[in-house]
């Protein structure tokens, strides 16, 4: 099976989390984990299926809509990533995924910039 990976840059925690929630809603993948860079940008990255990655971050996309205040920054499927990323990013092993159907996520938040 081909998989894929999907990433939604987004602005804010809420909107974040909708766009995830829609994503495993609207097709068979697996939200992978959040990648939190600084001042509220957060990517959520998801994996399965090429189609199914396609169609997720579509419902993904019309979801940032429904957030007051959602902002999208940034959007990118990457259609059968190298083995390598493997590796180098918290993606997850594609036997763990089709024997599980899980991954666990990775979530790195910053410190606050203030003490």
């Amino acid at each position: 099976m081909t998989f894929a990976i999907g990433m939604i840059e987004v602005l804010g925690v809420p909107t974040a989390l909708e766009v995830a929630d829609a994503m495993c809603k609207a097709a068979q993948v697996i939200c992978v984990g959040f990648e939190n860079t600084d001042l509220g940008r957060i990517t959520v990255l998801i994996r399965g299926p090429v189609a199914e990655v396609e169609t997720a971050v579509a419902a993904g996309l019309a979801a940032i809509r429904r957030v007051n205040g959602g902002e999208l920054l940034s959007v990118h499927v990457i259609a059968r990533p190298h083995a390598n990323l493997e590796a180098v990013l918290p993606l997850g092993d594609s036997q763990t995924l089709v024997s599980l159907g899980r991954i666990d996520s990775i979530i790195r938040f910053p410190p606050p910039l203030s003490a």
